[in-house]
């Protein structure tokens, strides 16, 4: 299946599309994974929040991440964050497209993620080095991680 990569501007989302992908996230985070979490946090429509997510030949959005700019301590830097896949179209490196992409984005920035511990090696791959000890986020072990 051929899929196409899409990514916006926060403010240049449509509503179905916001809708599309904010179900995905509700589909995987708080049904599949069984934890219920305010998945609406307030930084899907920030100005320097973009989206990025793969949809099939008939629109059906089948996996998303969230890249958000962040300046701390004046200094620009990014963060990834609401990862997921339909669990039926896992396992196809779309999770690895995405990021690919949002890391082109990032360049030569420091991009953060915490990342469920399971996937630490898989960020790996991507450039990215645990920073500190596991912690739980919404009752599910995460890793801190940082792409310098």
């Amino acid at each position: 299946m051929t899929v196409a990569l899409r990514r916006s501007w926060a403010k240049d989302l449509d509503a179905a599309t916001l809708y599309e992908l904010l179900k995905l996230r509700v589909e995987v985070f708080v049904v599949e994974q069984a934890t219920p979490y305010p998945e609406l946090d307030g930084r899907d429509l920030l100005a320097e929040t973009r989206h990025f997510w793969l949809e099939s030949p008939e629109g059906v959005v089948i996996s998303t991440l969230r890249l958000m700019e962040e300046h701390p301590g004046g200094h620009k830097a990014f963060r990834i964050g609401r990862v997921c896949t339909k669990r039926a179209d896992r396992g196809h490196g779309h999770t690895a497209r995405l990021l690919q992409a949002a890391l082109a984005e990032v360049g030569d920035h420091p991009c953060h993620i915490n990342a469920q511990t399971y996937l630490e090696e898989m960020y790996g791959r991507h450039g990215f080095v645990r920073e500190g000890e596991e912690f739980l986020d919404d009752g599910i072990p995460h890793v801190a991680m940082v792409k310098p």
